[in-house]
C-alpha cells in the first residue's frame, strides 16, 4: 500500500487499480484473463492465416472479416501489456506517455470495430438486396478505400480527445479506477473545466453509439424487407443465415459498450466492481467471441481452419 501511496503522489505516473477489494485474489483471477487473451490472439490470428492463406476467400466479406480479425487482435494487444503484469505482479504504475498511448489505441481500436461492423452491414445489404451487382459495386479499390475511411475516421474522433484531455491539469491523485487508461476514468482525474471535454465526449457517443447502430439498423431494415421479398422460407431462411454472424458480432459490442457509457455518465455512484467488470466485458468481448461465432457459423471458414491444421494428414 505504501507503494501505491508513493507512486500517486508523482506527477508523472498513473496507478491503475485492477480489481479493487479482490488485490488478494489477483492471481487467480488472472487465470480466465490469461485464457481469454489466449483464445482471443490464437482465433484472431487464426482468422487471419486462413484468409490470407485460401485463394477462395477474396470475396469482400472475407477481407471485412479480416479486418474485424485485425482490429480485435489490436483491441487485445491493447489491453494486455497493463492487465497481466498488474495481476501476475503487482504492476501498478504507468507513465503518463504510455497511458495516453494506450488511451489512443484502446478507444481507437474500439471505434475501428463500430466502424468495420458498419462496413460489414453494407456488404451485407449489397450480396442480399443486389447480388447481380456484388462483385462491381464491391471492388478491390472500393474495399481499400473504406478500410482507408475507417482509419482515418478513428484517429480523427480519437486525437482530439487526446489533446483536449493532455491539457488539462490533473489532481493530486491519480489513481485509476481499470487496469488500462480509459477516457471515461482519466476525466474524473481532471481538476480544470472538463465541459469541452464532455461535450466532445457526448458528440463522440452520438457518432459511434448512436449512428453506426443507427445505419446498421437501416441496412437490415432493407435486407428484411428484401428478404420477405423471396420466394422460398429456404431461400429466405439460407439469407438470413448469411446475416447471423454479423448480428452476433453487432450484439456483443454494442450491448456492453452501450452499458459501459450508461454506466458511466448515469451510475456514478454503483460500487467500483461494476464499472470494473463492464469494462473488461466492453473491451474482452469481442475479440473473444468473434472469432468463435464466425468459426461456427462460417462453414468455409471451418473447411479453412480444419485445411490449415490437418492439410498435412489429408495430403
Amino acid at each position: 500500500m505504501s507503494e501505491v501511496s508513493n507512486a500517486t503522489n508523482d506527477p508523472f505516473f498513473f496507478i491503475l487499480t485492477g480489481f479493487p477489494g479482490f488485490e488478494a485474489s489477483h492471481i487467480w483471477i488472472s487465470i480466465p484473463f490469461c485464457c481469454f487473451y489466449i483464445i482471443s490472439i490464437m482465433g484472431n490470428t487464426t482468422i487471419l492465416t486462413v484468409i490470407h492463406t485460401e485463394p477462395s476467400f477474396s470475396q469482400p466479406m472475407y477481407l471485412f472479416l479480416s479486418m474485424l480479425a485485425l482490429t480485435d487482435l489490436g483491441l487485445t494487444l491493447t489491453t494486455l501489456p497493463t492487465v497481466m503484469p498488474l495481476l501476475w505482479f503487482n504492476i501498478r504504475k504507468i507513465s503518463f506517455e504510455d497511458c495516453f498511448a494506450q488511451f489512443f489505441f484502446l478507444h481507437g481500436f474500439s471505434f475501428m470495430e463500430s466502424s468495420v461492423l458498419l462496413a460489414m452491414s453494407f456488404d451485407r445489404y449489397v450480396a442480399i438486396c443486389c447480388p447481380l451487382h456484388y462483385a462491381t459495386i464491391l471492388t478491390s479499390e472500393v474495399i481499400n478505400r473504406i478500410g482507408l475511411a475507417i482509419i482515418c475516421r478513428c484517429v480523427l474522433a480519437v486525437l482530439p480527445s487526446l489533446f483536449l484531455l493532455k491539457r488539462l491539469p490533473f489532481c493530486h491523485s491519480h489513481l485509476l479506477s481499470h487496469s488500462y487508461c480509459l477516457h471515461q476514468d482519466m476525466i474524473h482525474l481532471v481538476c480544470g473545466d472538463i465541459r469541452f471535454n464532455s461535450w466532445y465526449g457526448f458528440a463522440l457517443v452520438l457518432l459511434i453509439v448512436v449512428l453506426d447502430p443507427l445505419l446498421i439498423v437501416i441496412s437490415y431494415s432493407l435486407i428484411l424487407k428484401s428478404i420477405l421479398g423471396i420466394a422460398t422460407w429456404t431461400e429466405r431462411l439460407r439469407a438470413l443465415n448469411n446475416c447471423l454472424s454479423h448480428i452476433l458480432a453487432v450484439l456483443v459490442l454494442y450491448v456492453p459498450m452501450v452499458g459501459l457509457s450508461m454506466t458511466h455518465r448515469f451510475a456514478k455512484q454503483a460500487s467500483p466492481m461494476v464499472h470494473v467488470i463492464i469494462a473488461n466485458i466492453y473491451l474482452l468481448a469481442p475479440p473473444v467471441i468473434n472469432p468463435i461465432i464466425y468459426s461456427v457459423k462460417t462453414k468455409q471458414i471451418r473447411q479453412g481452419i480444419f485445411h490449415l491444421f490437418f492439410k498435412r494428414q489429408v495430403h
